[in-house]
């Protein structure tokens, strides 16, 4: 059985040269199916997949877990303005090509699931099935609201205890039913650990931009259109917390009349966003890539 050492540093490089990274879990004896890339959400990394990666490659798939740029170990762009959607789309498709990826299944958490469905409507063919993880083609007011609230500001973190703190203030109504040893793994996905041994900030700051009035508009129209193309092309799951803030009840319910083909589940006791270490999330990825190749 894998564990959360099993991975290997896989790097590549951007149009505009900057040098990403992902975890490469690599299962000991692989299955002839597609690999799975998981991107994870605005402020997060691969982290967010240590667990969930590993128990995927026990099953014999190929897992990469991505550190979109400006996260994690990838590069921070050093002019700000690649912080947006559609870079992310490239970054993705450079790694598919730089590992000469016919085709992969997505797994994608908020954000990286907006670059799952622009990546399914810029290059379907190498899209074999996506996982949407609490996100759809439109997102709840209050969701967006909480996450402008944190998103982008770094307050003083100096001790773990803090960074506990932190993870609970920013994620204390997604998880009710958190352990005090929830919060402590929480907290090390969300940090990483400095050369003093401090917690650190994992995300370049910049990476948060408020949307202008005319574009939270405009934006729902093209990701339904982008949603469409995708869930009606190819197998795709949504995955709802029960209390996220982010995707609502109504949202999913008009993405299955778009989409009569979609799978969904909603994930109990769960806001935004699943970690996917729930036991009904691993339930459903179980029967759903029991089901695609």
């Amino acid at each position: 059985m894998s564990n959360q050492a099993d991975f290997s540093a896989l790097r590549w490089q951007s149009h505009d040269g900057l040098t990403l990274e992902a975890r490469d879990y690599v299962p000991a004896q692989p299955a002839d199916e597609a690999p799975i890339i998981c991107i994870p959400g605005l402020t997060r990394s691969a982290r967010d997949f240590d667990e969930v990666a590993p128990w995927l490659s026990a099953h014999g798939r190929r897992v990469i877990a991505v550190n979109l740029r400006g996260r994690g170990s990838s590069a921070y762009d050093p002019t700000g303005r690649g912080y947006k959607p559609a870079t992310y789309v490239r970054d993705i498709q450079e790694l598919l090509n730089d590992q000469r990826l016919d085709t992969a299944h997505i797994i994608g958490t908020s954000l990286g699931g907006l670059v799952a469905m622009g990546l399914a409507a810029s290059n379907i063919q190498q899209v074999a099935s996506v996982v949407l993880n609490d996100i759809g083609p439109e997102v709840d007011p209050a969701g967006l609201k909480r996450i402008a609230s944190y998103a982008g500001k770094t307050p003083p973190v100096n001790t773990w205890a803090d960074a506990v703190a932190y993870a609970k203030y920013v994620g204390g109504s997604a998880f009710p039913d958190f352990s005090d040893k929830d919060w402590k793994k929480h907290a090390r996905r969300t940090f990483s650990v400095a050369e003093d041994g401090k917690p650190a900030f994992d995300y370049d700051p910049r990476i948060f931009k408020p949307l202008p009035a005319f574009a939270v508009k405009l934006i729902p129209l093209l990701l339904w259109r982008r949603f469409k193309h995708l869930a009606r092309k190819r197998p795709t799951l949504v995955l709802r917390g029960e209390i996220s803030d982010l995707l609502s009840a109504n949202t999913v319910q008009r993405m299955h009349k778009a989409a009569p083909t979609l799978c969904s589940r909603e994930i109990p006791r769960v806001g935004h966003a699943p970690t996917l270490d729930e036991t009904a999330s691993r339930e459903i990825l179980a029967t759903f890539f029991s089901l695609t190749r």
